[in-house]
């Protein structure tokens, strides 16, 4: 990094004192909590969370020192949640990605489904399955089966598990119905995220990854 971009001493001691200010205001609500779900205690957490790592940013700029902080989630973590107190409606935002491992047993399983309910449609015409595309058959798939299920019975599909994330996503009332269906993700606001939870192969890495550190001894940041 050249000296032009890094940060002055005065810009590290002001993150150092909004750090502190953070502190003040976080324990502050801990001690007003009013419930295990109080929205000032995760907003304070949010605004902590946020001011010690660019705490941690600018202190490694210009001085090329880190700090004993270590924030769950930094990496990825949602902006402080800004959305309504008393939210009345909420949106449950789901991605589940899959590869096609084994074609063949995908077509068969549709196939299957298909030659159980030879009437079975999309739109208006019958779906062909033999000899047809895996398009075509992950169109039976998911028109015969709930997304839960095939994500538990995956491995019968022929399908292999990628990463997933499910957002719940606060909101003052629902949308009019139809407002949204064209562009059903477009409109998601992070900032209105209550809660996520991501599953991805990379955690079991990190955690392995840190298992293997804590053997070999204390783990030390660049």
């Amino acid at each position: 990094m050249s000296d032009a971009a890094q940060p002055t001493a005065a810009e590290v001691r002001a993150a150092a004192e909004a750090v502190k200010a953070a502190l003040d205001r976080h324990l502050d609500a801990v001690e007003r909590r009013t419930g295990d779900d109080d929205p000032d205690v995760y907003e304070a957490f949010n605004a902590l969370a946020a001011a010690a790592e660019a705490y941690d940013e600018r202190l490694y700029d210009r001085y090329d020192e880190v700090t004993p902080f270590e924030i769950p989630g930094a990496d990825d973590s949602l902006p402080p949640y800004a959305g309504p107190e008393e939210p009345n409606a909420l949106s449950v935002l789901i991605r589940r990605d899959y590869a096609v491992a084994e074609p063949q047993r995908l077509l068969a399983q549709a196939q299957r489904i298909t030659d159980l309910d030879p009437e079975s449609e999309e739109g208006e015409r019958t779906v062909p399955v033999v000899g047809s595309s895996v398009h075509a058959a992950l169109g039976v798939l998911f028109g015969e089966y709930e997304p839960d299920e095939i994500a538990s019975r995956h491995k019968e599909f022929g399908l292999e598990e990628g990463d997933s994330t499910l957002w719940v996503s606060a909101a003052e009332e629902l949308p009019e119905p139809g407002e949204w269906l064209s562009t059903p993700f477009d409109h998601a606001d992070p900032q209105h995220v209550v809660c996520r939870f991501d599953v991805s192969a990379v955690f079991d890495e990190e955690e392995l990854e840190d298992d293997l550190d804590d053997e070999d001894g204390p783990r030390t940041t660049p």
